[in-house]
């Protein structure tokens, strides 16, 4: 895991896929509380939102299957993901298709928080040291846009 840039392409697939899950379950949670929903619509609608969560994993795992395409192999694998531990996180969220993780939406959030804070990091890094690059933080609000419109496809879809 070191700082090459397929390692630094491999957190923005992720960022990409996960960071703006976050908003989106703001979004939702916020809208069913104040909006005059039915009790019964307002509870199927935030219990929609794992699914969305691991539809959204479902479409990461199709993209790494996507970038391994030809050759399967183990040593093909540990040679193109950099980032193990991310990308394991990142396809644990497939286990909110099983309903037993999903009831507990909040869970979701906390899974998808981990990848929001990268965003966070590089906009603290440009805020408080002078010298940062401007462009990580143009990148990652891009990723950001990306990752809000997939998310919310991916709730509306599954609604």
């Amino acid at each position: 895991m070191d700082n090459s840039f397929p390692a630094y392409v491999q957190l923005l697939e992720l960022m990409a896929f996960f960071s703006g899950y976050p908003l989106i379950y703001a979004v939702v949670i916020f809208t069913a509380e104040k909006v005059s929903l039915k009790n019964n619509l307002k509870k199927n609608i935030i219990a929609l939102l794992p699914f969305a969560y691991a539809m959204v994993g479902t479409l990461y795992l199709g993209l790494q299957l996507k970038n391994l395409y030809p050759h399967y192999s183990i040593n093909n694998i540990v040679l193109t993901i950099q980032k193990p531990y991310l990308v394991a996180w990142g396809l644990l969220s497939i286990l909110f298709w099983v309903p037993i993780f999903a009831k507990t939406t909040f869970l979701s959030l906390i899974h998808s928080l981990v990848f929001f804070l990268f965003l966070a990091r590089d906009l603290m890094v440009q805020l408080f040291l002078p010298t940062a690059d401007v462009n990580v933080v143009r990148n990652d609000m891009k990723l950001y846009t990306d990752s809000i419109l997939l998310n919310l496809g991916a709730f509306v879809f599954i609604c």
